[in-house]
């Protein structure tokens, strides 16, 4: 108690470098933490991009490609898979429900996805939250379009503005002789949907009706004549597929893979999105390293000032062996300083992080779609903290150790 009552005292005394370095480690380790929360936050965000979904279906390709471009967005499929293969397999008994998607054109930089209304039903994000409108609502006309919250905002679309596709994804050719009309505009949800104008399976067959090998033919249709043919998809992209048990997952997988009709391949969403992440998650390794680097970097600025004090407290030093204080005794009670400043600052730290998500999460969750939970510290963030006030008790010790080692006639010594 009297060690303890001592080193209080005196990291008193000189309170405002304490103070400053206290922050420094604040800082640092509210850094730390941040970045762990970040990175479990973008984790749980990313792997929540879809949810509820049992099996992606698509062309033969690569499981992570797959994923990138019916997911994502990100890419182009392979192949199409024919309407027919696609009724047959969602006709077994296994499938729940399934979801068809057609993509390929774009709108202003802007995906545009071909489906139907279950989407809105059977797509689930973050943990099994559905999609709603912040205005407007489905797809009901034919030219009739969904479109996401950014494409709304950085576009400035309004409910009943008219908006042209464009044929495939760089192409300078728009099918403006069939414009659609924005029907609602989705609530913001921080998945590739903010980003993509959705429009019916009906809708893309007939701005494609009057195109033969990849242009218009000689006699083009109207917006109205186009009405009476027969919208029939003939090929989608991909399909979002729900299977009536768990256990029914990996047979219907294994059906799809092995579909003698054409070559097809069904991918388990979590399955694939943990392989990207493998893959993208060296991010998260560097960032983890830049914060641990901060925290370093404030422990040695916490040796550097006690350091620097010694010569100011060297008579201190020798008064207290004056009276009696043994060397150790100097020792402990530099290093029960260090120790304080350390976990004065881990705790603030704490406190700055938990401030800072409260403050913070509400606009990253609205403006990146990045939802960052106010959670407990888990088991590694405490770690993490533990580490920071040992690794400051410890480095404590290096100027308490030098400290031990004045001498008493050295401290009592008048410089000029």
């Amino acid at each position: 108690m009297i060690l303890l009552r001592l080193a209080l005292r005196s990291l008193i005394s000189r309170r405002v470098t304490v103070g400053l370095t206290v922050l420094a480690i604040a800082l640092s380790t509210a850094l730390f933490l941040g970045v762990e929360k970040v990175r479990t936050g973008a984790r749980a965000s990313f792997a929540d991009t879809i949810s509820d979904t049992d099996l992606i279906l698509g062309a033969r390709t690569g499981g992570v490609q797959l994923l990138l471009y019916s997911v994502f967005r990100i890419g182009n499929a392979t192949n199409n898979v024919t309407w027919e293969s696609f009724e047959d397999l969602a006709s077994r008994p296994e499938v729940d429900w399934a979801v068809p998607i057609s993509l390929g054109d774009s709108h202003r930089g802007f995906r545009v996805m071909g489906t139907t209304t279950d989407y809105f039903d059977r797509y689930k994000y973050r943990g099994g939250r559905a999609l709603s409108f912040a205005e407007g609502g489905r797809p009901a006309d034919l030219f009739d379009a969904a479109v996401g919250a950014d494409v709304a905002r950085e576009l400035g679309y309004r409910l009943g503005q008219e908006i042209v596709v464009a044929h495939g994804l760089a192409s300078f050719t728009d099918h403006d002789d069939k414009p659609f009309r924005v029907s609602g505009i989705l609530e913001k949800t921080g998945t590739p949907v903010d980003r993509t104008v959705i429009v019916s399976l009906e809708a893309i067959e007939a701005i494609h009706a009057d195109w033969q090998g990849g242009g218009r033919s000689g006699t083009p249709i109207s917006a109205a004549q186009v009405r009476e043919l027969d919208l029939s998809p003939r090929a989608i992209t991909a399909a979002m597929i729900g299977t009536s048990s768990p256990l029914q997952v990996f047979k219907l997988q294994r059906a799809i893979n092995e579909y003698p009709e054409e070559p097809l391949m069904a991918v388990i969403p979590g399955v694939a999105l943990q392989e990207l992440w493998e893959i993208v998650g060296v991010a998260e390794t560097a960032l983890l390293g830049v914060s641990a680097m901060v925290v370093a970097t404030a422990l040695l600025g916490m040796t550097a000032m006690i350091f620097s004090g010694l010569n100011e407290r060297r008579r201190e030093m020798a008064i207290f062996r004056a009276v009696g204080a043994r060397p150790r005794t100097i020792l402990g009670m530099l290093t029960l300083e260090a120790a304080l400043m350390a976990t004065a600052g881990a705790a603030l730290g704490v406190i700055l992080l938990y401030t800072g998500l409260w403050i913070a999460r509400p606009h990253v969750d609205a403006a990146f779609g990045l939802y960052l939970p106010i959670a407990p510290l888990t088991g590694r963030e405490t770690a993490g903290l533990i580490a920071v006030v040992i690794g400051g008790t410890l480095v404590g010790t290096i100027p308490a150790i030098r400290a031990y080692r004045i001498s008493l006639a050295d401290g009592m010594t008048v410089r000029s």
